[in-house]
């Protein structure tokens, strides 16, 4: 029997040595002991000794070099993979625990070194004339599985620097990548912020994930004081942080103009797959539409809550308070399996094998990541952090993250290490696709009209997160960089300011943004990897897509999701929303989900009127 999970921990949030085995995650699928993992760690040398073992012997085409060393590349990664993915699940459960900080470094250290010796590959694959690998693929077939990576290395010929210079950036490669890494371990680890008081007046550890419940509260003091504790928190760090996010952000302009790019943001959306337009289209066409509705929805969600002024704190009060449906983890396991039943067989072993076999970390303790995310480990399986707390909300947070491990697995068990990874631009499709089934599967079996309102109310969420929260990051993302292009000097004042500027454009007079809102971007991990919140509405937008003509057309639109989803990222990312039958070149998509979400609006608005004229 699955332990309890404890809903509201005391003060003092339990060691994970405390938490009990059935709530975390198995990773000795991984490695069966720490020893075993440090044995792999020492092995990186041997493969990356066999990759360097083909430098010099590329330039000349020849097919048997080529495979040699592709394949010697892939065997690296696939160890590299699996000692990267160990040490970082256990600091993703216990960030505090130096021994995984270790862990941590060494692998990073161990990277740096990989890529240093490993540049080679692409500057001689770069040499290669085009006529002499021509020949080499037709003389050998087994070439044809590397035939996407070749074509996209030497698709980035023109942004290639001198091989010299290459590999003296792959040494420092860790170094450029500390921003990212401090950032993650301040955040896990040294933001501190006051106790606090929950709704039934107990004292409570604070965490950033805490206080982001409590700042949903029914209660609009519990809700104040949660977010006063995040300010106070974020305030002892927030000139750090502003310093970390200026040296990752002028690292980026660096590095774009060393290369040649028009612009930092050109230079992550190539390896994206996603013209400069569609994503101009996805921040301005959803930032512009999905205004309207959302500040009626603030209008909306201010009566029912009766409050005279909006603040950053009440963006996340309760519709209805009072209804808040409870599930249990095998509650939800059924739910999922059976709103997923469309996907097919194949689909549901992977759901049994997640649920029977410890995929998924369920319990808060010290140290622990907030939020919740997939890691799909190559020749192994995923894995799921979130945190469970025994709600219905939680059955969608798993859905979603599930969609993540099976888009994971179905691409691992179909494509060769190199080609399992979508473009970021299709990566939130397969999670968002599934809230949407599970929301119709609920649906389509409740006749309560309470429970009907919920759901709508979670699609709200859904849409509220993706087309605004991430959506929102995306617009401070972009004129971050613009500033630092522009040769501005990115203060803390000046990101605040940025930050402000975003919310009020987007609000109007809805909402008095405030000095927490403002430094909301302390808070957000997705500005160390590079245009990462602007995809979650374009997933969106596609998963909405997929969903509805599963719904329309049941099997065949099922089938082709399927068959997508084992594509991996043996393509460009358009070309698997065309091959999910998703036309992402015109705003269209947009559009629809936008037009869906002010459906949604009109339906919860028109619920309540009809509940409080009862």
């Amino acid at each position: 029997m699955l332990s309890e999970v404890i809903a509201v921990p005391p003060l003092q949030r339990p060691a994970r040595a405390d938490v009990p085995a059935d709530l975390t995650w198995d990773l000795t699928a991984i490695y069966a002991t720490p020893e075993a993992w440090e044995a792999d760690l020492g092995r990186l040398e041997q493969d990356t000794a066999a990759v360097a073992a083909f430098r010099g012997r590329l330039a000349n085409g020849g097919p048997a070099d080529l495979l040699g060393c592709l394949r010697a590349s892939d065997a690296l990664r696939e160890r590299l993979v699996k000692v990267t993915s160990y040490a970082s699940l256990h600091g993703s459960a216990d960030g505090t625990d130096p021994r995984y900080q270790a862990w941590s470094a060494r692998v990073g250290a161990a990277g740096a070194r990989i890529a240093a010796a490993t540049a080679f590959l692409e500057t001689e694959l770069l040499a290669v004339p085009d006529d002499v690998l021509a020949q080499a693929f037709a003389a050998e077939p087994a070439l044809s599985a590397y035939r996407r990576q070749i074509e996209e290395i030497r698709d980035r010929r023109a942004h290639m620097l001198a091989p010299a210079t290459e590999e003296a950036l792959g040494v420092l490669s860790e170094a450029l990548a500390a921003p990212a890494g401090i950032y993650r371990r301040a955040v896990a680890a040294d933001l501190d912020f006051p106790t606090v008081r929950d709704e039934a007046g107990a004292e409570i550890q604070a965490s950033v994930a805490r206080l982001e419940g409590l700042m949903q509260s029914r209660d609009r003091a519990v809700r104040a004081q949660a977010a006063q504790a995040r300010l106070e928190g974020l305030r002892r760090h927030r000139t750090t942080l502003a310093g970390l996010l200026a040296a990752m952000i002028n690292r980026n302009v660096a590095l774009a103009r060393l290369r040649g790019y028009d612009s930092a943001e050109a230079m992550f959306l190539e390896p994206q797959h996603v013209p400069l337009t569609v994503y101009r289209s996805v921040l301005d066409v959803i930032h512009d539409e999905m205004a309207p509705h959302v500040r009626r929805l603030v209008g909306l969600r201010r009566r029912l809550n009766d409050i005279d002024t909006m603040r950053g704190y009440d963006l996340g009060a309760p519709l209805d308070p009072e209804f808040s449906p409870e599930a249990t983890f095998a509650e939800g396991q059924g739910l999922i399996r059976a709103a997923l039943a469309p996907l097919g067989e194949e689909y549901q072993v992977i759901l049994a094998d997640a649920f029977a076999h410890r995929w998924v970390d369920l319990a808060e303790n010290q140290g622990k990541s907030h939020g919740a995310f997939c890691n799909t480990t190559y020749g192994v399986h995923s894995y799921v952090m979130m945190t469970w707390t025994n709600r219905m909300r939680n059955v969608f947070t798993l859905a979603h993250e599930l969609g993540h491990a099976g888009h994971g697995m179905l691409a691992m068990r179909n494509q060769r290490i190199g080609d399992t990874r979508a473009s970021r631009f299709f990566i939130e499709a397969p999670s968002t696709c599934n809230e949407m089934l599970l929301g119709r599967h609920i649906l389509a079996g409740s006749a309560d009209p309470r429970m009907r309102r919920w759901v709508g109310v979670q699609f709200l969420g859904t849409f509220l997160h993706n087309f605004v929260t991430h959506l929102l990051q995306g617009h401070l993302e972009h004129r971050l960089y613009a500033l630092a292009e522009a040769g501005e000097p990115l203060t803390l004042a000046a990101i605040a300011g940025t930050q402000h500027e975003v919310y009020a454009r987007f609000y109007g007079d809805t909402v008095a943004v405030d000095e927490g809102m403002s430094l909301d971007w302390m808070t957000v991990p997705h500005y160390y990897t590079g245009l990462y919140p602007f995809t979650y509405a374009a997933g969106l937008a596609c998963g909405h897509a997929v969903a509805e003509a599963i719904g329309r057309e049941g099997t065949p639109a099922a089938e082709r999701w399927v068959a997508t989803l084992k594509a991996g990222g043996t393509r460009p990312p358009l070309e698997l929303m065309r091959m999910a039958g998703v036309d992402m070149t015109t705003a269209a998509p947009l559009r629809r989900a936008v037009a869906y979400f002010g459906e949604l609006v009109g339906e919860v608005e028109r619920a309540f009127l009809l509940d409080e004229r009862d």
